[in-house]
């Protein structure tokens, strides 16, 4: 009988829970670390390596089987790929919203603290807006939204859904993918210094939990990892649009 795991992982790991704690802790420890460093160095370099890490993994371990079930496979329903898309995009201008109105541009506004990191010239003219707007959207829509989704919703939450079922793993894995955020904003590095904010945290964290969800229903609907990334895509475009155009 064929396993998730490719042959060699299989002699170490059963394809459960135990498994899927393991690459989280692999994983998202190093990331929160980098993120933070990141955050205070403003050099993003190893962001980027942990994504494409996180993209790579099911195909480190999985066998064809594994990445099957996953959702590595062709989308059977493309209306759910549309609807992803849209459902992404509208929690991103919701949140800006709700950051907008508790907070206004101030840096326990989540997207904010996020559009520091851009360095947005102040006297950057509309065109040259446009086109960093466009590299930022171009590569926010690609690199996090393939690796996260293929390790969140794919391999992590696969290896907890054998073991306690498909919403409990979705529980899991969105409260994981939550906390985690707490590196991109909640702990955040102002003036020299590291600050906890405590209820933008709580805010932050829930609105990730809740967005996670929806990305793991749009794999549902779509029955394939597809739509998770695209629902995925379309956040950080909502997000960079707004840091780009509401903000700035």
């Amino acid at each position: 009988m064929e396993n998730e795991l490719k042959p060699f992982w299989s002699k170490v790991f059963k394809f459960d829970w135990k498994f899927g704690l393991f690459l989280i802790l692999i994983l998202c420890i190093p990331r929160f670390i980098l993120v933070l460093n990141a955050n205070e160095t403003a050099n993003y370099g190893y962001i980027g390596l942990i994504m494409v890490i996180s993209a790579i993994l099911p195909f480190v371990f999985l066998s064809k089987l594994g990445r099957r079930k996953i959702g590595i496979i062709k989308p059977t329903n493309y209306r759910w790929l549309i609807i992803a898309f849209v459902i992404g995009f509208v929690f991103s201008i919701l949140l800006y919203f709700l950051g907008e109105i508790f907070y206004g541009k101030s840096y326990e506004n989540w997207y904010y603290y996020i559009g520091e990191s851009y360095n947005i010239p102040n006297e950057i003219d509309q065109q040259s807006k446009l086109i960093m707007f466009g590299i930022m959207a171009l590569t926010g829509m690609i690199f996090s939204p393939i690796g996260e989704e293929l390790f969140f919703r794919g391999i992590v939450h696969s290896s907890f859904a054998n073991s306690v079922g498909d919403n409990k793993a979705s529980i899991i894995d969105s409260a994981v993918f939550a906390l985690v955020h707490i590196s991109h904003f909640g702990l955040i590095f102002m003036n020299k210094k590291w600050q906890f904010l405590m209820l933008p945290t709580i805010i932050w964290v829930i609105s990730m939990f809740f967005v996670s969800i929806l990305f793991y229903r749009c794999r549902k609907k779509s029955h394939s990892i597809l739509g998770a990334i695209l629902c995925h895509s379309a956040f950080n475009l909502g997000m960079i649009y707004c840091i780009f155009y509401q903000l700035g």
